[in-house]
């Protein structure tokens, strides 16, 4: 009899367990070993592509984090590494070679925009960059070496929305791969190979493992690219610890309901950032002042934990705003159960160039809110009482 697929909150709960499986560990155990003993060397030779070889090359605790992460992409496989950026670097390296060429889109995270365009030249591959609401532009930047389409949605921090469906439309017209930055978006808001992505990658540090205790990345694709990504994830060496998988799995069982809080949360902060006289501007998906809210609605299940805004103030009244909140803490990273804030020019864009900056939208004034899991009265309550460090407009008297 074929089973029934389950929804995503039972994914994320029982991933890759064998539900018929009785008298087990509940837990999955944490195989905290770096390599496994054989009878001989033939089962050591049959050995060398599995979790039972060496921890470089995989690991029993691993296997169990990508085959949960996996299911909830809706992907044949699904690698893990020890941080967002090894995941993402390791992925291009082992897809592209020298006089390859990747069109990416403008609005991503700073040190991927970095690795694009100061790493990889170094190994003759080109980057280039393009709006990224502008479609037009993808299809001109496309050319006949073009192997891979490079997307972040929702964009960090500005929370611009792409279009999955014609992105992936354009990279299968075109014959490239599609790959996207999910992190902000989670398994649980959004399903990109739905629409027909090739790979999906996290930065596992953020929502997957949800409270701030590890760093990991991870990248879903079907088999053979997972194949060719795991060989150079092998020869790096980025693979990712048995106990910070133990913890990611940990974090993966709650994945759906931490996020059904934070999208709650966050559309309520939002909605009343909105109507603020002290903020300019927010930028929040499931609001339907987003110049992508249709798209939004179409493609997400959730607005997502992530809010972020300009005040009606200079640089410093930004700064002031975020040192006068009490339970947004002053950090960088996202995706926790505790709520942070953070200046993007000073975090997670201070390696991009000012005038880069100003093409993506990161002004000096914008402050980017990752909304916890606490009650939403109380993190509005702070909000209000934060606003109050912005200047008031000075008042021009006349006579």
């Amino acid at each position: 009899m074929k089973h029934r697929s389950h929804q995503p909150e039972t994914k994320a709960v029982h991933g890759a367990a064998d539900l018929d499986k009785k008298n087990g560990p509940l837990a999955t155990p944490i195989y905290q070993t770096s390599t496994f003993e054989v009878s001989d060397n033939d089962e050591q030779l049959r050995a060398t592509h599995t979790d039972h070889f060496y921890t470089r090359y995989g690991n029993p605790t691993n296997t169990a984090a990508e085959q949960t992460i996996a299911a909830l992409e809706g992907m044949d496989a699904a690698l893990t590494f020890s941080s967002g950026m090894g995941a993402i670097t390791t992925t291009l390296m082992a897809l592209l070679k020298s006089g390859d060429h990747i069109v990416a889109q403008r609005d991503i995270y700073g040190g991927v925009s970095k690795f694009l365009s100061q790493w990889l030249p170094k190994m003759g591959i080109e980057t280039t960059f393009v709006d990224t609401t502008d479609y037009e532009q993808y299809e001109q930047a496309i050319r006949p070496n073009t192997k891979l389409l490079h997307l972040e949605s929702p964009t960090n921090p500005t929370l611009r929305i792409v279009d999955f469906k014609k992105t992936a439309a354009l990279a299968k017209q075109h014959r490239i791969l599609s790959m996207v930055d999910s992190t902000f978006g989670t398994p649980i808001n959004q399903h990109p190979a739905e629409f027909g992505i090739d790979l999906i990658m996290h930065s596992g540090t953020k929502y997957l493992a949800g409270h701030t205790d590890l760093i990991c990345g991870v990248v879903a694709a079907r088999h053979e690219l997972i194949e060719q990504i795991w060989g150079t994830r092998t020869t790096l060496g980025n693979c990712m610890d048995p106990h910070a998988s133990w913890l990611l799995l940990r974090g993966l069982k709650t994945l759906a309901v931490r996020v059904e809080r934070q999208n709650e949360n966050a559309r309520r902060i939002a909605e009343f950032l909105s109507e603020h006289a002290k903020v300019r501007k927010v930028h929040y998906p499931f609001l339907e002042s987003h110049p992508q809210y249709a798209v939004a609605r179409a493609q997400m299940s959730g607005g997502g934990g992530m809010v972020s805004f300009e005040v009606e103030g200079t640089g410093e009244d930004a700064r002031r705003v975020s040192e006068a909140m009490r339970l947004f803490t002053l950090a960088p990273s996202l995706g926790g159960v505790e709520s942070l804030v953070s200046i993007p020019i000073l975090t997670s864009h201070a390696m991009i160039p000012a005038a880069e900056r100003a093409k993506m939208g990161v002004t000096e004034q914008l402050i980017r809110l990752s909304v916890g899991i606490e009650n939403a009265d109380d993190l509005v309550n702070d909000l209000e009482h934060a606003l109050q460090a912005v200047a008031a407009p000075q008042r021009v008297t006349v006579g």
